[in-house]
């Protein structure tokens, strides 16, 4: 297990601005792959697991703006650009869970099926280890610092964590034993998640007050 023991806040603070790079670049790379074998191979469910994806790199982004702020002095209050970051985020999120609804009443109608979902168990395997590193770093460094934002980043990705388990469900049922109309209740899992995360982006939005403890 990644240890943080023995690191000053500044290392601490360091070694989060590179995880929050690390998640913004991975949530790029995944998105991409994702988005792509989803169109391609019928997989509703991976598909929108990608445009989350792609959604979890605005959030990252205002988390990443936020450490950084976080080096030079004690932030107490977001910023504009991270409440910006937040509104864009929940609605992002708003619009992938109304998507992914309206996706799988017409997979249903069409009765349309995916060709492979072996693409999508990978991924989700690869997804779950990453996102099971991450957030416990990240968890660490939070409590360490008391800090408000990097704790709830962590939980961010504890979220990540979840969506990754339902798409291996979903992808790995449908390989093994083809089960119908499992490809739309994976996107509608995925779909749930994306407007309990909408929500509570608008919630932080509208919270600007923030607590780091140990961050100055």
């Amino acid at each position: 297990m990644f240890s943080i023991q023995n690191k000053s806040t500044s290392q601490l603070l360091t070694l989060t601005a590179w995880l929050s790079i690390f998640t913004v670049l991975y949530n790029m790379l995944e998105g991409l792959i994702s988005i792509y074998f989803g169109q391609t191979d019928d997989t509703l469910v991976l598909f929108g697991f990608g445009l989350d994806s792609f959604v979890e790199v605005i959030s990252g982004l205002g988390i990443l703006h936020m450490v950084i702020r976080m080096r030079n002095h004690n932030v107490t209050k977001r910023d504009q650009f991270e409440t910006t970051a937040l509104r864009i985020t929940g609605a992002s999120f708003y619009l992938l869970s109304i998507g992914l609804i309206a996706g799988s009443i017409i997979s249903l109608i069409s009765q349309s099926q995916p060709q492979s979902t072996m693409v999508g168990v990978i991924i989700a395997c690869i997804s779950l280890l990453t996102m099971y590193f991450l957030m416990n770093v990240k968890l660490q460094v939070g409590q360490t610092l008391k800090s408000d934002p990097i704790i709830a980043d962590a939980k961010c990705t504890k979220t990540c964590f979840y969506l990754s388990l339902i798409l291996l469900i979903s992808s790995g049922l449908y390989e093994l034993f083809e089960l119908q109309y499992i490809d739309e209740l994976g996107s509608l899992g995925i779909a749930w998640f994306a407007y309990s995360e909408g929500k509570e982006a608008f919630e932080k939005a509208r919270a600007k007050e923030l607590s780091c403890k140990h961050c100055s």
